[in-house]
């Protein structure tokens, strides 16, 4: 019997007795479950098998919620919520002592959003505690955007699958921190750093940190499919080092002609950065599931989503 269910109070249930219900966001699903459960955490980090010294971020039904996890908001951080919550933005902030260290990775600082989904609104709205959620798929690997996607990784593992159909934005949430009150971007992600800029001014990027790394998705390997993918500006002078392989071809808004491509996915023919970012995982995983040999990614355009496709795409890469 399936685990996919649109059962919202069953998915609160489960989440009350210290158990797992992968959720809908608009970014990607999420593997939730109650933060102050050390059960239910110790269970998300088991299930997902990773490091514990990476923080998970902390769902919130509201922006009035946020001074239970926050200790300290400063001014441009209140600025950011109020624009683009709900929404696909996380916030790192001085932590309230009620949040355990298990779900900051021991670190004083909490990463906090109001994810911009109907179906998982109305759930934190039913529990009396937040949720922890990162990606609801195996450490390292691409990150679902499907119901489905989450039962082909943990079907055995998890309760429930609250479907809330395929995710809008489809990559995951920008993150945010504050050095000294300066805005610092953790993570680029479903919100480019324009949208931010235009509303806080100036915004640093420190998007890589291997040892114990402020926020989520700063590894430098992550979000990666198991056959060997490649990023290049050059498609075609790409394939030219894979001859007699099988080749998937993973491309912006170009179909490339070659009878050498055993298969090809056009993320938008339109050239819509935000349609692309919508189908990225998704067609990965497909790409992923037809036995190739290699997967060759076409680079973006480096400016506003194209940055966080960019990334992704890199961290997912075994060269460029």
């Amino acid at each position: 019997m399936s685990i996919i269910s649109k059962d919202i109070e069953k998915a609160a249930a489960i989440l009350s007795a210290e158990k797992l219900v992968a959720i809908p966001t608009e970014t990607v699903y999420g593997l939730a479950g109650n933060i102050f459960s050390e059960k239910a955490i110790k269970l998300i980090f088991k299930t997902k098998q990773r490091p514990l010294f990476n923080p998970l971020i902390v769902h919130i039904p509201s922006i009035e919620r946020l001074k239970d996890i926050a200790s300290h908001i400063p001014p441009k951080a209140q600025q950011l919520a109020e624009t683009f919550w709900p929404g696909s933005m996380t916030l790192v902030l001085k932590k309230q002592e009620t949040i355990p260290d298990l779900v900051t990775a021991g670190k004083d600082t909490v990463a906090v959003r109001v994810p911009n989904h109907p179906v998982t609104l109305e759930l934190l709205k039913q529990l009396d505690f937040p949720l922890a959620a990162p990606s609801a798929n195996p450490f390292g690997s691409i990150s679902p955007t499907k119901p489905e996607h989450v039962t082909s990784y943990f079907e055995d593992n998890i309760e429930q699958v609250l479907d809330g159909g395929a995710c809008k934005n489809g990559i995951e949430s920008t993150i945010i921190g504050f050095e000294n009150e300066d805005p610092i971007i953790y993570r680029l992600g479903s919100l480019s750093i324009e949208d931010i800029e235009n509303v806080i001014g100036p915004v640093n990027l420190k998007n890589k940190k291997e040892i114990k790394p402020d926020a989520p998705g700063m590894l430098a390997r992550h979000y990666a499919p198991n056959t060997r993918t490649f990023l290049t500006e050059n498609v075609l002078e790409e394939i030219e080092k894979h001859v007699s392989k099988r080749i998937g071809i993973l491309s912006f808004k170009t179909l490339f002609k070659d009878k050498r491509i055993t298969t090809q996915i056009v993320l938008s023919e339109k050239g819509d950065m935000a349609e692309a970012m919508s189908r990225l995982y998704a067609s990965m995983h497909t790409l992923d599931g037809q036995n190739l040999d290699v997967i060759i990614a076409q680079r973006f355009p480096d400016y506003d989503l194209g940055k966080s496709i960019n990334d992704r795409l890199q961290r997912a890469t075994f060269s460029s």
